[in-house]
Formats: C-alpha cells, sequence, structure tokens
C-alpha cells in the first residue's frame, strides 16, 4: 500500500477582502465576470475597488466568492487538482463549486443570498482573541460572567473569533486582557455571525437552500460545521447550520493533516489560511498518517460472513421500531448507504404492512431492507399472516422480538425456500436476526425446529417436504441477537454478562447439532456512543444492532415533539413501565421519563389490576383521577373504544366473552395503545401521556455530541449516527489495542 503526500487548496471567507484582489483575473475569465456583472448588479472590478463596497456584507460576500472561483480556474490551468477542498466560512461555497458541487452562476446567486439574509442580521459584533493559553479562554469569560458570547472562528490553537453583543464583546475584551490570556482585535462586522444570534437568518436560508440542488462533489470538500468531508445528503442543512454554528478551522486542519496532506494552496486574497495551517504540518509525522485507499477501519470490525449475508458494508444493523417508527425512510436511506434498518411492522395489520412493502420493493437502492416479526400470542393469525407476505414478497431478512419460543409462522418464513445444496449442504435463503435476553429462549432458536412443528406445516402445504429436510439440519435463526439494557420490552440484562454467555451457549449448540455454518452472536442495547460499540465487539460480538438512538433523527417516523424530548434526554431519565402488550404478567418496557408521567400512570393501572377485581372496586377517589389524569376520559367511553378496536381487528369474541375483571385488563391495555398514538402524533395536550420507549444509549449519544452539530436531532440522519459509532469504535480499539490493530483474526472478529 503507497503512501504519498496529499494537498488541499483552500479558500479565506469574509474579513480577507481588500482593495484590488482579482487582479488580472478578470481580464482572463471575461464570461464570468459578464455573468457576475449581471447577477450582484454592480460590476465586480468595480467591487473590488471600492472599500465602501466591500465593508458591505452584501457585496463583500459575492466579491469574495468571485475572486476565489476565479483564481480556482486559474489554478486548475496549472497543475492537477488537490485530494481535498476547504473554505472559511464564506469560502466554503468557492470549495463547493471547485467541486463541481454547483456550477458558476448558481453558486454566485446562492452566495449573494447569503449575503442578503445575513446583512438583514444586523446588530451584535465580533472579536478575534490572540493569545497562548486560549484554554483557559471559557473558565475567564464564566468568571467574568459572560455567557451571552459563543465561539465563532476556532481557527487555532492561539486564535479564536467570539460572537455576541457589542457590551458583552466589551466585557470579554477586559476579562482576557486582565487575565493576561492575550490581545483582543474587534472585527470591522455589523452582526455576530457564526452564534446563536442567527438562528433566524439561518432558518431563512434554509428555505433558500431547499430549493438548490447539490451536485455530489468530486473532490472531498471540509464542511466547517463537522470539520469532515460533507456528506452531500446533508449538505443543505449543514450550510445553513452554519451561519450559527462556529468554523472549526483549527479542526479541519488538524483533519487534513491527518489524512496526509501536507501542502496547501490559498486561492483569494492573503495568507491569512497559509500561516493558520503550518503549524499544524510542523506537528504533524514526517509520515503521511493514512495510506491511499484509506483507512479500513470499521469494516474490520465483526464479522466478514456476516457483512456478505446481509449485502451491508459493517456488521451493523438498525433495530425495528414499532408503528413504523423504523420507518420506510428510515430503512430506505440506510439501504442506499450500504446499510440495513428492518421496518417496524408491530402494531400495523396486513394490509398496510403490504402497502410499505411496495414501496421498499418499488425503490429499495443500492442497499437492502429488512422486516420485524413480532411474537403476537393474542392474534397468532396475524404473524402467520405477515410471515406469509413476507414469504411472498420475497423479503429475506427478518428481525424477530418478542419470542418466549419458537412458532410455526416464523419457521415458515425461516425456511421458505430452503434446499440442500449439490453436494447435500443445507442451504437457508432468508435469515432471522432473533433478539433474546433469556438462555432457554436462545437455545430453542439456537435448534432445528421442533419435528412435529415440521411435519405439521409440510403436511399443511407450508413447506415443502425438501424445505423441511433442509430445515431439520438448521438452527431456526442464523443470527442470535443478545439484548440488554434496552428499549421497550426488556429483562434489563447486562451486555458484559449477557453476550459472552449466549457465545457459550452458541458453541455448545454448534457442537450438539453438528452445524456446518458458525452461528453468530450480535448485541444490542445501550449502544449510544463508539466505546459501547467497541465494548460490544470486544466482547465478542459478530454485529452490533441500535435502536434508541435512531428515533430522534429525521427519518424516525415519530413526532417532532418527542424527538425534542429524546434530544434532552440523560442516562437517568428512562423508567421501566409495564409492558401493554402482556399487562396481566407483569412484563416490562423501558421508557422514557423525562417530560412524561406514563411510567408511573402505568404501573399505577397494573397495581390496580392486582388489587380489584372489577372497576367498581376501585374507590371511587381513585376511579376519579384515572378518568381525569390518564384516561382523559370516563372508563365507559374507554371500554366502548375498546369493543370497536377488537371487532374491527376480527377479534370480536375477545370482548364478547370477557368477565368484569378482563374487561378491566383490555381496558387498561387501552391506554398503553392510546399513550403510544399521542406521542406518535405529537399531541402536546396529553404530553403526559407519552409513551415513548427508549433505553439509556439515548441520553449517552446525547451527551456524547453536546456542543456538535448533531446536538441538533434535524442533522441525525440514520446513516450519519451509524458512520459516527462505526468509526469512532475503529478509532477507540485502533487507541487502545494497538498491537492487534483491527483485522479479521483480532478477538472482536469472526475468523471463519
Amino acid at each position: 500500500m503507497s503512501l504519498r503526500p496529499k494537498s488541499a487548496w483552500v479558500f479565506p471567507g469574509q474579513g480577507a477582502q481588500r482593495r484590488g484582489m482579482g487582479g488580472d483575473l478578470f481580464d482572463r475569465f471575461p464570461d464570468e465576470c459578464a455573468a457576475a456583472d449581471r447577477i450582484i448588479g454592480v460590476p465586480v472590478t468595480r467591487l473590488c475597488r471600492d472599500d465602501d463596497l466591500l465593508g458591505d456584507t452584501r457585496y463583500a460576500q459575492p466579491a469574495l466568492f468571485v475572486v476565489g472561483a476565479l483564481a480556482y480556474l486559474a489554478a486548475r490551468e496549472e497543475e492537477p487538482p488537490p485530494d481535498y477542498l476547504a473554505g472559511h466560512s464564506l469560502g466554503e461555497y468557492a470549495a463547493l463549486f471547485a467541486a463541481g458541487c454547483l456550477d458558476f452562476e448558481e453558486a454566485l446567486r446562492l452566495v449573494c443570498r447569503r449575503g442578503e439574509i445575513m446583512a438583514r442580521a444586523a446588530g451584535g459584533g465580533m472579536l478575534a482573541v490572540l493569545g497562548e493559553r486560549l484554554d483557559r479562554l471559557p473558565g475567564v469569560l464564566a468568571d467574568a460572567g459572560v455567557d451571552d458570547v459563543d465561539v465563532a472562528n476556532d481557527n487555532a490553537d492561539g486564535q479564536v473569533t467570539l460572537s455576541g453583543p457589542r457590551e458583552s464583546l466589551s466585557a470579554a475584551a477586559r476579562a482576557v486582557t486582565g487575565a493576561g490570556l492575550g490581545r483582543c482585535v474587534p472585527l470591522p462586522v455589523a452582526a455576530a455571525f457564526h452564534s446563536r444570534y442567527m438562528r433566524v437568518a439561518a432558518g431563512e436560508f434554509a428555505e433558500v437552500l431547499s430549493q438548490v440542488r447539490f451536485a455530489p462533489p468530486r473532490v472531498p470538500v471540509i464542511s466547517n460545521v463537522t470539520a469532515r468531508p460533507h456528506d452531500p445528503l446533508l449538505l443543505p442543512d449543514l450550510l445553513a447550520v452554519q451561519l450559527r454554528r462556529p468554523v472549526r478551522w483549527r479542526e479541519t486542519m488538524a483533519y487534513l493533516v491527518g489524512r496526509g496532506v501536507r501542502t496547501v494552496r490559498e486561492l483569494g486574497p492573503g495568507r491569512v489560511l497559509t500561516d493558520l495551517f503550518r503549524p499544524v504540518l510542523a506537528a504533524a509525522p514526517a509520515v503521511p498518517a493514512v495510506p491511499d485507499g484509506g483507512d479500513p477501519g470499521p469494516a474490520a470490525l465483526g464479522c466478514q460472513r456476516f457483512r456478505a449475508d446481509y449485502g451491508v458494508t459493517w456488521s451493523y444493523l438498525a433495530g425495528s421500531m414499532y408503528r413504523g417508527i423504523s420507518s420506510v425512510a428510515m430503512v430506505a436511506r440506510l439501504g442506499k448507504a450500504g446499510l440495513l434498518g428492518f421496518f417496524g411492522a408491530g402494531g400495523f395489520d396486513r394490509d398496510e404492512v403490504e402497502a410499505v412493502l411496495r414501496s421498499l420493493t418499488a425503490d429499495p437502492g443500492p442497499g437492502r431492507f429488512g422486516m420485524n416479526l413480532l411474537a403476537m400470542p393474542d392474534n397468532p393469525a396475524l404473524e402467520s399472516a405477515l410471515a406469509e407476505l413476507y414469504v411472498r414478497h420475497d423479503v429475506r431478512y427478518v428481525e424477530a422480538a418478542g419470542y418466549t419460543g419458537v412458532t410455526a409462522a416464523l419457521v415458515r418464513f425461516r425456511f421458505a425456500g430452503a434446499h440442500l445444496s449439490a453436494d447435500g449442504t443445507p442451504v437457508a435463503v432468508r435469515h432471522v436476526v432473533a433478539k433474546v435476553s433469556r438462555p432457554e429462549v436462545a437455545a430453542a432458536f439456537l435448534a432445528p425446529p421442533p419435528p412435529a412443528m415440521l411435519a405439521a406445516l409440510v403436511a399443511e402445504g407450508a413447506l415443502s417436504a425438501g424445505e423441511a429436510a433442509a430445515a431439520a439440519r438448521l438452527p431456526v435463526s442464523g443470527d442470535l441477537c443478545a439484548e440488554a439494557d434496552s428499549a421497550g420490552h426488556t429483562d434489563a440484562r447486562s451486555p458484559f454478562t449477557l453476550v459472552p454467555d449466549l457465545a457459550l451457549l452458541r458453541d455448545a449448540e454448534m457442537l450438539r447439532h453438528r452445524y456446518h455454518e458458525r452461528i453468530r452472536v450480535g448485541a444490542a442495547g445501550g449502544l449510544g456512543t463508539p466505546e459501547a460499540v467497541a465494548a460490544a465487539f470486544v466482547l465478542g460480538a459478530d454485529f452490533v444492532v441500535t435502536g434508541s438512538i435512531n428515533q430522534a433523527t429525521p427519518e424516525a417516523g415519530t413526532s417532532p415533539e418527542v424527538k425534542d424530548l429524546l434530544a434532552g434526554a440523560g442516562i437517568q431519565d428512562t423508567a421501566y413501565a409495564p409492558a401493554g402488550d402482556t399487562f396481566e404478567f407483569g412484563s416490562r418496557v423501558q421508557v422514557l421519563r423525562r417530560g412524561t408521567m406514563f411510567a408511573a400512570r402505568a404501573t399505577q393501572l397494573l397495581q390496580l389490576y392486582h388489587r380489584y377485581d372489577t372497576w367498581d372496586e376501585v374507590p371511587a377517589a381513585i376511579r376519579d383521577a384515572v378518568e381525569r389524569t390518564t384516561f382523559r376520559r370516563p372508563f365507559a367511553q374507554v371500554w366502548r373504544e375498546t369493543e370497536r378496536h377488537y371487532r374491527d381487528t376480527g377479534r370480536a369474541a375477545e370482548v364478547e366473552r370477557a368477565d368484569p375483571r378482563r374487561r378491566m385488563a383490555l381496558a387498561f391495555k387501552w391506554y398503553f395503545a392510546h399513550a403510544t398514538e399521542v406521542a406518535l402524533r405529537g399531541d402536546t395536550t396529553e404530553r403526559a401521556n407519552f409513551q415513548v420507549h427508549t433505553g439509556p444509549a439515548m441520553g449517552a449519544f446525547n451527551r456524547y455530541v453536546r456542543g456538535t452539530e448533531l446536538a441538533d436531532w434535524r442533522l441525525r440522519h440514520v446513516d450519519v449516527i451509524a458512520e459516527l459509532l462505526m468509526r469512532g469504535a475503529a478509532d477507540v480499539l485502533r487507541r487502545h489495542c494497538p498491537p492487534v490493530a483491527i483485522s479479521e483474526q483480532s478477538r472482536w472478529s469472526d475468523a471463519d
């Protein structure tokens, strides 16, 4: 693998403008200049000679863009293209033009609108702080009571820019100089750019960006917001957020050096960016940090055969979430990113699920998708109908959840199409990821289907004799997922005991049944940070499955109100509550506690059920309180709605033969369905009743991304989260386990 130094071309931003910039570039590119004159409304050559106009944001930004863009056109005639492009604030638009994301006129029009919007955000200012010990700056400002200024530009270890109200900037300057941190230089700008005070402007600019179509970059462009290469799908979001977020230039330079960049060419007026690059380069190792072809990183974690069987880039899955919270948009986006997610079919009827399948199979993208199949002891007909539907639509991947044993419906799906190869090896063409937390349930999935069940399926024509013959020599699930402290239904197991225990059980069952292929064991629950994902692989997981963290994403099929609550949660903000589907048996689900009273109210209903035989036996004061705060309607109305639901779903007998105690249970179970519905709908009048399944991984992820662009759930796309966790996990393992690095032969990967 060859190593070579790499290069980057960088573009300065507003503040770099100076009288006379552009020089002979205007004569070299007359067509672009004519277009610029028409779009700006003022000759660009005049702009670059007029100090007054260059001091006006409306004109300074388009003038700087034109000079940077023309400098790029000249540079590409002189030398090969660079390996990376980057621009400081406004300069990012010249970099995107150079990468082919926008043509010259499109980019200039966008820059003009940006300048107009930012010019209207008058008030406040910016202050450059230059010094040796700027790591002390936050503490100095806090001690001085200056809490309404933001870091706007993090340019270098010794140079940052603050934005905020002018009086507060003056107070900040006094605090900095008084503490001996360095000197302060007010900047000649009319607003507090790249700060919280640009939120309205950022929202207005987001509307403009929503109408712009960006082509994928031909050369990676480093985002000011993330200090990482732009994801083409996130370009509009990040360019809007850029107005109110700091420019992470110090991290951008460090990233480029870490990727092997050893030279930068600054295209535009001045040498500020070149000077900022030099100390970063001086501290870099002599050999480029990354070889040509990139870093395999996350592609080396987990089981290679798993990745091949599931058609995914990484040993990573996004688990299903009830009622389409893991939505069509979510699994489609994952599929197009080379990953796989499971659609949350729980709570939908057969026709609704079939409509989802038509949508997914019409445009599956380059990746694949999976569906979930829930155990339905109270509605086995629907479970069987869904399994049959999956076979008919040739679904190849199913996540099985909530099972306490193997059912005929699940076996029908798993072994439809199974056969013996020419050499007699049994082959199953469909994959089941069985989520389990109890060894006895795991053992049922690790074994072949019971012979009597196979015989019955053959007798009714659900499996052929050949399919049953192959099934008799294969496990019900080839991929067992250890579900630890997870959202929703949980036994609150510890992953540190559960994953190794199931791996040992897997090894014993493989020997007992003499399987020809290794069963994979994955991990789910608590995976909210790269460190947690790395720990799962160290424990021996062949793959990981995320859940809670995918709810607070743009793709999740729940309400913005729920996403806001989730994005504000900490690891302590969950509670255990009774499970609605198994209410009478005391099973538990893990739910969000912060901002909702659901856990307490659901627990009260379970206590009432165990204490009283009928609703009428419940003391009148308690009945009144439940009807007023929990049900928000009379018990009689709840029962009417319950009856209607069971009749509409073909289970009228359930309510017709219900005795008073059973009626109370069914009415109480209505509350659980209602609490889910109001949360999905985002009905703020019922926020106290929101049932939101989540585990502590949500809070861990929130803390991990605090202070970054992903603090805003609107930017937490599911594939972005996957990359953050998997690349981060690879980095964690590389740092802490350098002798073994990351390979298919390491302790946390499959050696077969």
